[in-house]
C-alpha cells in the first residue's frame, strides 16, 4: 500500500510538472485565470477533478 501511494504521488508530480516545463507561458496564463475565479468555481473544479479521479480508480480496479 505504501509503495502504491508513493508511486501515485510521484506520477501526480510528473504530470503536474509537464505543462510548466513544456509551455511555461501557457501555464502562467492559465494560473492567472484560475486566480480570478470565485471560490465556488474553484470548488466545483476541485470536486469535478476528484470525482473523475475516483471514477478512473474504480475503472482501473473493477476487475
Amino acid at each position: 500500500m505504501k509503495d502504491t501511494l508513493l508511486a501515485a504521488l510521484a506520477l501526480m508530480l510528473v504530470l503536474e510538472g509537464l505543462l510548466p516545463f513544456i509551455l511555461p507561458a501557457l501555464w502562467r496564463e492559465t494560473f492567472r485565470k484560475l486566480v480570478e475565479l470565485s471560490d465556488g468555481q474553484l470548488r466545483f473544479i476541485g470536486l469535478t477533478a476528484m470525482l473523475v479521479g475516483l471514477m478512473l480508480l474504480f475503472l482501473a480496479h473493477a476487475d
